[in-house]
């Protein structure tokens, strides 16, 4: 049975079809529909699927194309590459296919007996047919899927793929029917998946609409989007606490999802992955600290003595969304350690950033407000600590929480990244059990089919009895156990956090007016002060304060990191943050706010540039990070 991984399994088919290396069987044409499987011929699921296929070839006829790529697992079904090898060499005598149903048609065990008995059958060679099966090509030509199997994320059998996307649907005839066939509804769903398995679609989706915010900003269209970003939406009057602007509820509601899937991110990093040691979870936040400091001074040396000097804090803040956008164009180019340094460094430094919001430009900080707050991180720690599974508590806890942060003064997007830290997780299942489980009802499935067709009652009448619902349940509970409530929060929350939260963030933000007046003495030192901090103080600071703390083995360095990605991701969090635009509003007035906002855009376009020149090579292997 397939077994994906969601980290190593990829969507698309990696080696298109070889109409002159392949096993195709079918008249392949513009409209066919075709089908790659990767399968074992003593698979028993891969043996149980035939009949599906045999009514998908009679529904659809000749619009079926059907690939057949060795994948045997000799561990699981003994003799399982000694049977590929047979349908190779068979194949060198132009019998694929007819081996092919031979052996899928012939009673299990097979063994090379059975073989030679199937090779006289199909009027084979016998001879030929012994000494190609020890063949060093015909192995190789085994191994040669295989391999191609597991760069494609393959790890079970059968694993399909529907015209060039790996097919995750139900294998029952119907269900493959339709995915085959795709009415709209399907077309449009998988269009979707195509679109979300390119490593770059996040960062394309982000990068548009920033620069359709820009364009919106700077054209006639500016008073219609300046009037829908300010409008005050929400209940009770003007100011309450449950009316904000657009742009408000885009920067500290939504956003609050996206921070839900970067916490949950570095939790599970945290727990399993590349932060699991104190030692490796300590550089980011050194890093975060280090890029906060150096800019700050940076722009303090350009602005010293001067009353300028109060927006020290605007250079200062990483926008964790573009960076790892940006991170995402260049897809398998950074490695995953990278990424997860980024977004941990990214985390702590919007903590610094709220804090300083808090400490040094308290517009609207009420303490007061810090007890509810505290109130609902206790609830949280307690529903944790109950091993409270459901989501609904979660949800309103949540609520409570960025109410009670928004109440304080507080950036309330951080609410998602307090909620990860405190959904529950689970100890990963025995497969055992739950094979059982799943096998039983199925099989009570199979046998109240077999006695409804036995005494030809309607076989739709079968959902109406009670082994259908028991059935129902027992599958679900099995599917669902092998999910933690955080990976279920994560796979319900992220394409919406991707594809929709993060866009309209992006639009609400970086709509910026570049008709700024530099009137002001001071104005040219605002944007000096704010691009070189940016661009030269983020990444410095980061590299300073890593490289000391890896140095003196506090810290440990990212794994499989070269020099060079490593100062390619300081140099892509220099991209300023919004919270930079909110500091830039506390710190001044209007026109000088704009100027101060025009050097974060121009200083974090600079980084992007900068950052990605540096990554678009690869780093040799040679040379890691230290």
């Amino acid at each position: 049975m397939a077994d994906e991984s969601s980290s190593a399994a990829r969507l698309q088919l990696l080696h298109e079809v070889d109409p002159e290396g392949d096993h195709i069987r079918g008249t392949w044409t513009g409209e066919s529909e075709v089908v790659v499987g990767y399968q074992d011929f003593l698979c028993p699921y891969c043996r149980r699927l035939r009949p599906v296929f045999r009514r998908l070839q009679e529904s659809l006829g000749d619009r079926l194309v059907y690939v057949y790529r060795y994948f045997p697992n000799e561990r699981a079904n003994p003799g399982a590459e000694l049977a590929a090898r047979a349908a190779e060499a068979a194949a060198a005598q132009g019998r694929f296919f007819e081996m092919h149903d031979g052996i899928f048609d012939h009673e299990l065990p097979i063994r090379r007996p059975e073989l030679l008995e199937i090779a006289g059958r199909i009027g084979l060679d016998v001879e030929r047919f012994a000494r190609d099966l020890e063949s060093e090509p015909v192995r190789a030509r085994v191994e040669r899927d295989v391999v191609e199997g597991r760069q494609n994320g393959v790890t079970g059998t059968p694993t399909l793929f529907v015209d060039g996307l790996r097919y995750d649907g139900a294998w029952d005839y119907h269900s493959m029917l339709e995915g085959l066939e795709r009415p709209v509804a399907a077309r449009v769903h998988r269009t979707a998946r195509v679109f979300a398995s390119l490593p770059t679609s996040a960062g394309l989706v982000l990068l548009l609409t920033a620069v359709l915010a820009i364009v919106c900003a700077n054209t006639p269209l500016a008073p219609l989007y300046e009037r829908i970003m300010g409008a005050h939406l929400g209940v009770g009057p003007v100011g309450s606490l449950l009316s904000l602007t657009t742009r408000e509820w885009l920067a500290d509601g939504l956003l609050a999802l996206f921070f839900l899937i970067v916490g949950l991110e570095i939790r599970r990093e945290m727990t399993t992955g590349a932060l699991a040691s104190w030692r490796a979870a300590l550089l980011p936040i050194v890093a975060a600290v280090g890029g906060v400091v150096t800019p700050a001074l940076i722009y303090l040396a350009f602005n010293r003595g001067r009353p300028t000097a109060q927006g020290w804090a605007i250079p200062t803040a990483t926008d964790v969304a573009f960076s790892l956008a940006l991170l995402a164009v260049l897809g398998n180019r950074v490695p995953v350690a990278l990424r997860v340094f980024v977004a941990a460094l990214a985390v702590v430094d919007d903590v610094l950033s709220v804090l300083t919001l808090a400490i040094f430009f308290p517009a609207s900080f009420m303490p007061i407000y810090a007890i509810p707050v505290l109130g609902c991180l206790g609830v949280l720690v307690a529903l944790n600590r109950s091993r409270v599974y459901a989501r609904w508590p979660y949800v309103f806890t949540s609520l409570a929480l960025w109410l009670s942060l928004n109440a304080l003064g507080v950036d309330a997007a951080l609410t998602g990244v307090l909620l990860a830290m405190f959904v529950p997780t689970r100890p990963a299942p025995s497969p055992a059990p739950l094979l059982a489980q799943a096998a039983t009802a199925l099989a009570a499935l199979d046998h109240a089919d077999k006695e409804a067709r036995r005494e030809r009652r309607d076989e739709a009448k079968l959902e109406s009895e009670p082994v259908w619902e028991w059935a129902a349940r027992n599958l679900s509970a099995a599917s669902e156990r092998l999910l933690s409530p955080a990976e279920r929060m994560e796979r319900a929350v992220a394409p919406w956090s991707t594809y929709v939260v993060l866009p309209l963030f992006a639009f609400s933000a970086t709509g910026i007016s570049l008709a700024v007046h530099f009137s002001s003495p001071d104005a040219l030192r605002i944007v000096e002060g704010a691009v070189v901090g940016l661009v030269v103080g983020k990444p410095l600071g980061i590299l300073a304060a890593s490289g000391l703390a890896i140095a003196a083995r506090l810290a440990l360095a990212p794994e499989a990191v070269t020099v060079r990605q490593f100062v390619g991701a300081a140099c892509l969090c220099g991209v300023g943050d919004t919270l930079a635009l909110l500091m830039a509003d506390r710190a001044f007035s209007p026109d000088q706010a704009s100027v101060a906002k025009l050097g974060v855009l121009v200083g974090s376009i600079l980084a992007a540039i900068v950052g990605l020149a540096v990554l678009y090579r690869r780093a040799p292997a040679s040379t890691p990070a230290r």
